[in-house]
């Protein structure tokens, strides 16, 4: 019989949250280790062009992961902080490290001393939290972490597009790993539960992300403060289109 991992039993709920446990463990890379690279720096280029941001800009990657957008926004010539909760994923960020781009273990709801021209939260790397008012002192830090003539932008989920969508159950096999995917809505959060056996093992996983609207968003920001300062609806920056837009990218500061 194999033995069976839960990181999402109460217990360890008591002591961590979902994104801790799963971000920093191999299998989430392994299971989106096929993401686009390409489409990513097609967004960054496109982003820092509209945003006009001045040569060797001070640019805050926030929730970097293993620091793709951050690596490409360096090679672009700006100075680069590229900042994640999970410890595993730093690590291996900083094999990429040089003068102008360093990553930092950093929790996204506080805010840095020195201030950025631009701070990205990229890939639907928002809404984690339980708590609203944990969401709310994100974007409060976002803030304060801003120079005067900073910009902020979030890249979330279009949840108008996503939920009609979604995928109820599948299997996905990488790296001769069967990862058991479900997809639904419970309580204002869009879940995705991932089970799988691999070493002898059998793990449980979840991630769950707070089905946030552009309205959603108005009504966060107005409350920290926040003016959102243009909306668009794809890596290319089209506008954006509450039912068929691929993703809800909010320009403020």
């Amino acid at each position: 019989m194999s033995e069976i991992t839960n990181q999402q039993s109460q217990t360890d709920n008591q002591q961590s949250s979902w994104y801790e446990s799963w971000f920093d463990t191999k299998y989430y890379h392994i299971l989106y280790k096929d993401r686009n690279y390409r489409e990513a720096q097609v967004f960054m280029d496109n982003l820092t062009h509209y945003l006009n941001l001045p040569e060797k800009a001070k640019v805050l990657d926030l929730a970097c992961g293993k620091g793709r957008h951050s690596i490409y926004l360096n090679q672009l010539g700006f100075d680069v902080i590229g900042a994640d909760l999970s410890e595993n994923s730093i690590a291996e960020a900083k094999k990429n490290e040089n003068e102008n781009l360093h990553f930092v273990v950093h929790d996204m709801r506080e805010s840095y001393e020195e201030k950025f021209d631009a701070i990205f939260n990229l890939f639907t790397s928002f809404g984690y939290f339980e708590n609203e008012e944990d969401n709310l002192q994100t974007l409060v830090a976002i803030k304060e972490s801003l120079s005067e003539y900073g910009f902020a932008v979030i890249d979330f989920m279009n949840v108008h597009q996503v939920i009609p969508n979604l995928i109820p159950e599948e299997i996905k096999t990488v790296d001769d790993i069967d990862f058991h995917i479900k997809r639904f809505v419970l309580d204002g959060f869009i879940i995705k539960q991932i089970d799988f056996e691999t070493e002898g093992k059998t793990f449980h996983f979840e991630e769950k992300v707070k089905a946030f609207t552009l309205e959603d968003f108005q009504n966060m920001m107005d409350k920290a403060g926040i003016y959102l300062l243009d909306t668009f609806g794809d890596y290319k920056l089209k506008k954006f289109h509450k039912n068929t837009s691929e993703r809800l990218i909010m320009i403020f500061k």
